[in-house]
């Protein structure tokens, strides 16, 4: 989503005509996020102000592949949950129950402000014997004002106090992608991945056995491709020279 459709709250120009064209040739797709914040009804309302207009079941956010997994690994489990609505919805509706008692899993994502008396709360249940989960491995989120500490920075507080490490669910692990390719019925010879950063995006999506397309109006830039040990499929200007690919 960001760095692709929009930055910054504005839509990035093509990003209207890419979605229509999806849409017009009735193909199937998720706009990814590893924002755990935002519910997708949220995120939906939020593209709509950038004059996007993406249908909520069309956006697949690192809460709600967080929420899969543990669905997955323990249906009907506990979890002491350090986050926002965007994940503390998903795991209601996947039918966990959040609690600080013996919980099964501690789960963090993104926050406004962190609670120093939840991460410590957060440390001593996951030395009690609680597995550690983590929506997402991002140490920053940006901001108008820059960088903001972000689910990695926090999982890596307790990974110090406690010398366990998490299971990050969202980007650059695959399973983000695959979880994705679940929800809307997609195989992965037949998916393509759009995605503005190497290092989580590209590498993800080439993990996942998909064609993988960068677009450099996000955070990795033209000169910077060459340095990873990987490369995407196809690298272009932005989102509007993807129109006529779909």
């Amino acid at each position: 989503m960001d760095g692709v459709l929009v930055r910054e709250g504005t839509a990035i120009p093509g990003a209207a005509e890419f979605i229509a064209r999806l849409i017009e040739k009735d193909r199937r797709f998720l706009v990814l996020t590893n924002n755990s914040i935002y519910t997708p009804r949220d995120l939906a309302a939020r593209l709509a102000l950038a004059g996007l207009h993406v249908p909520e079941q069309s956006i697949w956010t690192s809460a709600l592949a967080t929420a899969a997994f543990l669905d997955s690994q323990q249906p009907a489990g506990t979890a002491f949950v350090i986050g926002e609505a965007g994940l503390t919805t998903a795991l209601h509706d996947v039918g966990y129950t959040l609690t600080d008692v013996d919980p099964d899993y501690v789960v963090i994502g993104e926050l406004r402000s962190y609670s120093f008396e939840a991460i410590t709360k957060a440390i001593r249940l996951v030395q009690s014997g609680a597995r550690f989960i983590a929506t997402n491995p991002d140490v920053t989120s940006p901001s108008a004002e820059g960088p903001l500490p972000a689910t990695g920075a926090v999982a890596a507080m307790i990974t110090a106090a406690t010398g366990a490490l998490p299971y990050s669910v969202g980007k650059p692990n695959p399973m983000m992608f695959r979880s994705a390719m679940n929800r809307i019925e997609a195989h992965a010879q037949s998916t393509v991945m759009i995605g503005d950063r190497m290092d989580t995006d590209v590498v993800a999506g080439i993990e996942a056995g998909l064609e993988t397309i960068l677009v450099l109006t996000g955070s990795t830039a033209a000169e910077e491709v060459a340095r990873f040990p990987y490369l995407p499929n196809r690298v272009l200007g932005s989102i509007a020279e993807v129109v006529e690919l779909v």
